[in-house]
């Protein structure tokens, strides 16, 4: 089967449903009146991978308005304890998915204390203070916003992730290494907590980018393998007249082979998912970033993550499933009208593209307010770009991943799922380098064709980093 897709001036993501399938494709204009060819090659035999019903996240983090980056203090009042939830526009947005998962957790998780009966520190916020380890002295959670926090969740219908703190009762020594036993007295009398209360928790995730060489400090996999099982144990023991029990999450950081390999060796009776975090794009002070998002092998270069360990998964007898727990492309915050912009789309769309092709479960996309790159805009709250893929991806993109790939050029990007909602296919297509196309479909099944429908979001290539969209031409 072959179509031609003519320049439209818009970077678009154009839906074809068909009776067997539907092709969404993105594009953006460029110079020049090139035609290339080229063809998609889908193996429709058999899934290659699966992710779950729900694979769309998106986190909420702890930072207060004094966070700030280059300059520029980006978080405003997108904080936990800060965060306006009487916002409607807020609400219907996380509505939207039916359900969304959103992890609450980050760089200051490991700071934060809860004031239940055990605790027996002032209730305070946190303080800006350079001294500090990530530049805040520590936090605590009162009891009345974690109510006021599950209110509002249950009535928008999210899945809640909450990150625990994993290092209460660890000292850090010279060389950077935290040393010790967790202390997990008030991380029990939180979780009990919201057990009497029923407060529904989808897992509980322990700790935040301490694994491997670590970011502020590290932990070794060994002793972390050793929290693990305590906090499993603690979950077990908390939830055992409760049907559902959550899941249990670590370590929430950044891919090192050799160290997850020997956690998660050492995890194969307590962990249900193991989580990684993706900033692959470096610091949101880089002015090349745009470049970046564009390059093909800048986006291939992550594969080795994802294949990594999926392979460590796969020899091990762990029943743990891999997620990204948190990833922002572009650390400390992103870059404004680039990670909250229309041509981060390429970036992001790609990542959930190639996670789902690597068996990875649910992707968390840092964050869904807050920063330089959040799904949501930090004071009006009226959706960023990427919140339209990440809604389109949930509602079109089904658990069967196939294997798809694309002949003619490497600057498209080309990932195949079974529909959603419907016995048929949705392949996604990506590229902004060429105006024509005459594309092919190759199958290793016979796909009856049926009519085509376009959907098109897009916006002109001179505004490729704006914080609009278009969707057929109208303004979202």
């Amino acid at each position: 089967m072959g179509f031609r897709i003519r320049k439209m001036g818009f970077y678009l993501w154009v839906c074809f449903s068909l009776l067997c399938y539907s092709l969404s494709f993105v594009s953006s204009q460029t110079e020049g009146d090139t035609t290339v060819e080229g063809t998609v090659f889908i193996d429709g035999k058999a899934p290659i991978a699966t992710i779950d019903d729900d694979f769309i996240c998106a986190t909420l983090d702890w930072w207060p308005p004094e966070k700030c980056d280059y300059g520029t203090c980006s978080w405003g009042l997108a904080g936990l304890l800060n965060l306006d939830l009487s916002n409607n526009i807020f609400l219907n947005a996380i509505k939207a998915f039916s359900p969304l998962k959103i992890r609450l957790g980050g760089t200051l998780q490991d700071k934060v204390i809860y004031d239940t009966s055990d605790n027996q520190e002032p209730c305070t916020s946190f303080v800006k203070n350079t001294s500090e380890m990530f530049g805040f002295t520590q936090g605590c959670l009162p009891l009345n916003r974690w109510d006021e926090l599950n209110a509002f969740f249950e009535k928008a219908g999210a899945k809640i992730i909450f990150g625990l703190n994993a290092l209460v009762g660890r000292s850090i020594k010279s060389d950077g290494s935290a040393v010790g036993a967790w202390n997990y007295t008030n991380a029990e009398s939180f979780i009990r907590y919201t057990v009497e209360k029923n407060y529904t928790i989808h897992g509980w995730e322990l700790g935040n980018e301490l694994c491997g060489s670590g970011v502020g400090t590290r932990v070794t996999a060994n002793l972390y393998a050793a929290d693990t099982a305590a906090l499993q144990s603690i979950v077990q023991n908390i939830y055992r007249d409760v049907d559902l029990k959550p899941l249990v999450i670590a370590p929430g950081g950044f891919y090192d082979s050799n160290w997850f390999k020997e956690f998660i060796d050492k995890t194969t009776k307590s962990l249900d998912v193991v989580t990684h975090h993706i900033y692959n794009l470096g610091p949101g002070v880089d002015e090349h970033l745009v470049e970046k998002i564009l390059n093909p092998s800048v986006l291939d270069g992550e594969s080795r993550t994802f294949s990594g360990l999926h392979n460590i998964i796969k020899n091990s007898t762990t029943s743990a499933t891999a997620w990204v727990g948190e990833a922002g492309g572009a650390y400390n915050s992103g870059h404004n009208l680039v990670t909250n912009a229309f041509v981060f789309s390429f970036w992001y769309l790609d990542q959930l593209g190639m996670a789902s092709k690597y068996d990875t479960k649910t992707y968390c996309r840092q964050s869904l307010i807050g920063g330089n790159y959040g799904l949501l805009n930090t004071t009006t709250f009226v959706p960023n770009p990427d919140y339209y893929s990440a809604l389109l991806w949930h509602r079109l993109m089904g658990r069967n991943v196939l294997s798809t790939s694309f002949a003619g050029t490497k600057k498209i990007r080309s990932y195949t799922h079974c529909a959603k909602q419907s016995v048929s296919l949705v392949l996604q297509l990506a590229s902004r380098y060429m105006n024509n196309y005459q594309l092919r479909i190759s199958n290793m099944v016979n796909f009856h064709l049926g009519t085509v429908e376009r959907v098109k979001f897009g916006i002109p290539r001179t505004l490729c980093q704006s914080v609009w969209m278009l969707h057929s031409g109208k303004l979202l």
